[in-house]
C-alpha cells in the first residue's frame, strides 16, 4: 500500500505543478485566444503585448494591442492601443450582463487607409457592420455572447493622433494630432452617449475629417 500512497501523491504534487504552471500561463494563453479570436470575426491580424486577467479582482488589462487592416488595404496598421483597462461588475455578469464600473481606453493612434481602388478601411469596415448586424450593434453582441450590455460607470478616454495614408498617392498622406487626454464620460449606455465625444474629437482634429468626406477621386487633379 506504501507505494500506491507514494503514487497517489505524486500525482497530487503533478496536478499541483500543473495548475501553477497553468495559472503562470493563462494570460499568454488567454492573449493568443483574444488574438485569433479577432481574426476570426473581422478577418484583421491583432498584437496584444500583455493580457491580463485579475484573479482576486473583476479587472482586464491589455497593453501595446494593435489592429491591423485586411490585405485589401495593404495590411496596414489601422490601431494602435497603448492600454485597455477594464474594471466589471461580477454579479451582473453572472446574470449573464455586461456592466463596467470603469473603461479606460487610450487610443495612441488610429490610421484611416484610401486603397488603390479608391475605398476608405473605415467606411468599408462600416458599411459592411451595418449589414452585419442590421444597425444594432448591442443585438448583434447580444446574440454572439449570449451578454446583454447594460453600461458603462465611468468612460475615461484619451486620443493622440490620427492619420490618413493613401496607398495609390503618398503625397495625400497626412497626420493630425488630437491630443484629448482622461476625457471622462460617465453612464454610457448607447452609442448616442457617445456623440459629444465624437464633437470633441472633430473639433481637435481641425479639417482634417471634414477633407475626408470629400476625398479626391482617383485620377483627379489636386488643385
Amino acid at each position: 500500500m506504501k507505494w500506491l500512497f507514494k503514487w497517489l501523491f505524486r500525482l497530487f504534487l503533478l496536478a499541483v505543478v500543473l495548475i501553477v504552471i497553468l495559472l503562470l500561463s493563462l494570460n499568454s494563453i488567454l492573449r493568443v485566444w483574444v488574438e485569433h479570436r479577432i481574426r476570426a470575426q473581422t478577418g484583421m491580424d491583432a498584437e496584444i503585448g500583455r493580457f491580463s486577467l485579475g484573479l482576486t479582482e473583476p479587472t482586464v488589462t491589455i497593453q501595446n494591442f494593435k489592429l491591423y487592416n485586411p490585405p485589401s488595404f495593404g495590411g496596414t496598421l489601422f490601431l494602435d492601443i497603448p492600454e485597455i483597462h477594464v474594471e466589471y461588475d461580477r454579479a451582473a455578469l453572472a446574470r449573464h450582463e455586461i456592466h463596467l464600473t470603469l473603461l479606460r481606453f487610450t487610443l495612441g493612434e488610429f490610421d484611416i487607409v484610401k486603397n488603390e481602388a479608391g475605398r476608405t478601411n473605415i467606411f468599408s469596415m462600416a458599411t459592411a457592420a451595418a449589414k452585419k448586424t442590421g444597425g444594432d450593434s448591442a443585438t448583434e453582441f447580444a446574440r454572439q455572447t449570449g451578454l446583454e450590455f447594460t453600461g458603462i460607470d465611468v468612460l475615461n478616454v484619451s486620443v493622440g493622433t490620427a492619420k490618413f495614408i493613401d496607398l495609390k498617392d503618398q503625397r495625400q498622406n497626412r497626420a493630425q494630432k488630437i491630443g484629448i487626454e482622461n476625457c471622462v464620460i460617465k453612464n454610457v449606455k448607447s452609442q448616442a452617449d457617445l456623440a459629444g465625444l465624437a464633437v470633441f474629437v472633430a473639433l481637435r482634429g481641425g479639417d482634417f475629417f471634414g477633407s475626408l468626406v470629400d476625398l479626391p477621386k482617383p485620377g483627379a487633379s489636386r488643385n
